[in-house]
């Protein structure tokens, strides 16, 4: 059973599927579960705290406000004390041996600082996000004009950043990106470049740490045989348009700070207008929708 692996949850209103969850870590054989609760006001917390009182593995710490995703797992890692620490969504169910399958792969070589594993729908079919490369500017802009079906005939020019339409490997494999929803780190690694960015409330923080370790000259792997299932978006479903503004202020973040340079300022300029204006329109969808529910209900009434 791997004992050299604490494990970092982090809660925000998961309702029934965080006992699932922390089910699913306790029987991988785990050193520590060390439950990171952002201010929930549901009673997801308290059903944990009922359930698992007994269990000495599991550390709840409770924060007052809700301080973002990168900070609460800042806070957790530093509750951790085993060589390996993985980062995992409260909505996700770790199969047998997921655990393990990753600390074996990050065992292979001594330049590997992050395994992943293969985020699955409830039928078993591939999510997104789980395998990807770094979305650089031209690859958001093919994804946002939904050019990526034009890569049969230029793969080069219309590729975007999702690989889960590509074969599924046989044996673990590196790629630029994975999933902070599931993502087993090096302890020394995650030391080396200093924790996850702050500056991220929610989303893009995992690309950012992703690209530290590259850039860091730690490897990322990608472990198929890891599958781990995912309720996808379910603590967010709630709140929408809050969710997409930290999306969209993350990706600002993400593309400052390591393709800035790259570009004429001109182009940037119009990067971070575009991803502003796909807010807007985002947001009227949501708004469109929200309103429709409303005057279905009215109707019927």
């Amino acid at each position: 059973m791997p004992q050299s692996c604490d494990v970092v949850v982090v809660n925000y209103n998961a309702g029934l599927l965080l006992q699932d969850c922390v089910l699913s870590v306790l029987a991988q054989g785990v050193n520590r579960l060390v439950l990171v609760d952002n201010a929930s006001h549901d009673d997801s917390l308290e059903r944990i705290a009922t359930r698992f009182s007994a269990d000495e593995r599991l550390i709840i710490l409770r924060n007052p406000t809700n301080t973002g995703f990168a900070a609460a797992c800042n806070l957790g890692a530093r509750h951790c004390e085993q060589t390996h620490i993985l980062f995992l969504n409260p909505d996700t169910v770790l199969q047998p041996g997921a655990l393990q399958g990753m600390i074996d792969a990050l065992r292979q070589t001594t330049d590997l600082g992050m395994a992943g594993g293969l985020l699955c729908n409830v039928d078993g079919s591939e999510q997104p996000g789980g395998r990807r490369v770094f979305p650089t500017p031209r690859r958001a802009v093919v994804r946002a004009l939904k050019l990526s079906g034009l890569a049969r005939l230029s793969p080069r020019l219309f590729s975007d950043y999702l690989l889960h339409r590509e074969p599924l490997p046989l044996h673990p494999t590196l790629v630029e990106a994975i999933s902070g929803a599931c993502m087993l780190v090096k302890r020394k690694a995650l030391d080396s470049v200093g924790g996850w960015d702050e500056g991220y409330f929610l989303h893009c923080e995992d690309l950012d740490l992703c690209m530290r370790f590259r850039l860091a000259g730690w490897k990322v792997c990608f472990v198929p045989q890891a599958r781990i299932f995912h309720t996808w978006g379910a603590c967010s479903r709630t709140r929408p348009v809050f969710v997409e503004w930290h999306k969209h202020r993350g990706m600002i973040r993400f593309y400052g700070k390591f393709f800035r340079n790259d570009y004429p300022k001109v182009l940037s300029w119009g990067l971070s207008a575009a991803v502003w204006v796909r807010f807007g329109v985002v947001v009227v969808y949501h708004w469109g929708r929200q309103l429709g529910r409303v005057f279905g209900q009215t109707r019927w009434q």
